[in-house]
């Protein structure tokens, strides 16, 4: 059994180490299983960093070309590593019609406003329900493991998941030719 436990713990901290947090929670199970196909995202309504206002993915998409939802937290160091990525497509891109619409897992309001200040994450679109893994977009979007992400048009469909890096600078330059 203690062997079992060791092996166990190995593999997660492997995970980890190759750029994800998994949920353990099986109420993500239950979230909608969405694919590269036609079908349109649910929409994603839910409070900004200052408590106040709120931003709607469906409004978003309507005025943009292109919108990355962006499952993340400032806890997750992964995320964290990959936000340097983020913002350099989106400041290489906002001009031609693409933006960012990030969903943090955070439960620590200020934790998460820190992390979008220091990141510098300057795009608009940053909601959270500051419900961490029970976030309801994430239970939605079925999400497991973060950073996680959805590059979506402005009807919503689904072009691509997980892109990273210089996958994603790709897939947003060549959607916007």
């Amino acid at each position: 059994m203690k062997k079992l436990g060791f092996s166990l713990v190995v593999v997660l901290a492997a995970c980890t180490s190759l750029g994800f947090y998994f949920n353990v929670n099986d109420s993500q199970a239950k979230g909608t299983d969405l694919s590269l196909a036609t079908q349109t995202v649910p929409n994603i309504e839910q409070t900004g960093p200052d408590g106040k206002t709120t931003y709607a993915l469906h409004q978003v998409m309507k005025q943009h070309k292109l919108v990355l939802i962006d499952f993340w937290a400032s806890w997750c160091g992964p995320c964290r590593q990959e936000n340097p990525n983020v913002v350099k497509v989106y400041q290489a891109y906002q001009d031609k019609g693409f933006t960012v619409f990030s969903v943090s897992l955070d439960n620590n309001a200020s934790k998460w406003q820190s992390a979008i200040t220091k990141d510098q994450l300057s795009w608009p679109y940053h909601v959270s329900d500051l419900k961490g893994w029970n976030n309801e977009a994430a239970i939605t979007y079925g999400v497991q493991a973060i950073p996680m992400s959805y590059l979506i048009d402005s009807q919503g469909k689904i072009l691509a998941k997980n892109l990273r890096g210089r996958a994603l600078e790709q897939a947003v330059a060549q959607h916007l030719k």
